[in-house]
């Protein structure tokens, strides 16, 4: 059933959307959620009335129907919570909302429409007093002006008038009774309602005073929780650098490790190496003895080296002289070839002369 009729004179005068909780009854102290989601919260406005409500409603269930009065109070516990208690509903609401903007315009709406709320309360007192004080000088006058009358008039008067001026009387008389019955009836409601209201702000009053111990309480949490949130925090910090040295240490071990690779690599190539010249020095002796049978041989081979070369130099010697020889051989060559072209010319010019001879014979 919604809360607003549609015959109803209210209309939505502010809407807005949170996240709604109500105070557990049970504990006072923690917040049960009213919505699984986010839903709409308006203020709505009754003419007829003069009251103000807020209303919220999710799906088909009525969870927010608080009337507004002077002696509500909207108070934020965070940027984005807030809460007022209700008096009539016997509980707390709570409204959490996306931002802190939302939530000081809800806020400023809350006191906007509390103001609304006394200055109409006001004026309907006003009027009751006004009424009930007029009701009560109408009484008192009535009877003294008829005492006036009374005494004052002649007996001619109460003749003339005593007929029109008791009519009128009475009528005046019912008139006042009614007014006096209404505002009797009114008084007694006011009445009624201002224990109403005692109550409710004597109810009000204890679950401020819980609201307040909750906070109090809260902030004895939040302290210890900052407390221990800064000791977590300097040991987070003592942690990172356990681990920033860890790592190092790390970096190093693996600088290490990749180090002794490298060693142990050079230490099997020593090793191998080393085996190599164990296996070579095995073959040493036998060496030694091939080395003085070759030191023998070259020995030997020196030696007819040194042979050979004095025999080279008995060779180049002689063939120095066989060089001087020939030169020799040579020039005397020479000369008998000149002689011999020499003889042969004169031979040649002999013929000629012994042709010429022939020819003249």
């Amino acid at each position: 059933i919604s809360p607003v009729p549609p015959y109803s004179r209210e209309q939505p005068i502010f809407t807005t959307r949170a996240h709604v909780f109500q105070i557990d009854p049970s504990t006072k102290k923690n917040w049960v959620p009213a919505s699984k989601q986010a839903v709409t919260v308006s203020y709505f406005y009754d003419s007829t009335r003069n009251s103000y409500r807020i209303i919220s409603v999710d799906g088909a269930k009525v969870i927010i129907n608080s009337t507004i009065t002077p002696n509500m109070t909207f108070t934020k516990t965070s940027q984005k919570f807030g809460q007022w208690a209700d008096s009539r509903a016997n509980t707390v609401f709570g409204l959490g909302f996306p931002s802190e903007q939302q939530l000081t315009k809800f806020a400023e709406k809350f006191q906007e429409v509390k103001e609304a709320a006394k200055l109409a309360r006001d004026r309907s007192q006003e009027k009751i007093e006004t009424s009930s004080n007029h009701s009560q000088e109408s009484g008192r006058e009535t009877p003294s002006s008829t005492r006036a009358s009374s005494v004052n008039g002649t007996d001619d008067e109460k003749a003339s008038h005593s007929g029109p001026a008791e009519a009128h009387l009475k009528s005046e008389n019912d008139k006042l009774k009614i007014a006096l019955a209404q505002s009797s009836s009114n008084v007694k409601k006011w009445e009624t309602e201002l224990q109403t209201l005692r109550e409710s702000n004597a109810r009000l009053t204890t679950a401020l005073q819980e609201s307040a111990a909750s906070i109090e309480h809260w902030k004895k949490q939040f302290s210890a929780c900052k407390e221990e949130n800064d000791q977590l925090r300097s040991k987070i910090e003592e942690l990172e650098e356990q681990c920033n040295e860890i790592n190092k240490e790390k970096e190093r071990n693996v600088q290490l490790s990749r180090r002794l690779q490298e060693l142990e690599t050079e230490l099997q190539d020593k090793e191998l190496e080393l085996e190599e010249l164990r296996k070579q020095g095995e073959i040493i002796p036998q060496l030694m003895s091939e080395c003085e049978s070759v030191s023998q041989q070259l020995q030997a081979a020196e030696k007819k080296n040194n042979d050979l070369e004095e025999k080279v130099r008995t060779l180049r010697t002689e063939v120095e002289e066989s060089k001087h020889r020939q030169t020799n051989l040579k020039t005397e060559l020479k000369n008998f070839l000149d002689v011999l072209d020499g003889k042969i010319d004169e031979l040649h010019d002999f013929r000629q002369g012994l042709s010429k001879l022939g020819v003249d014979n």
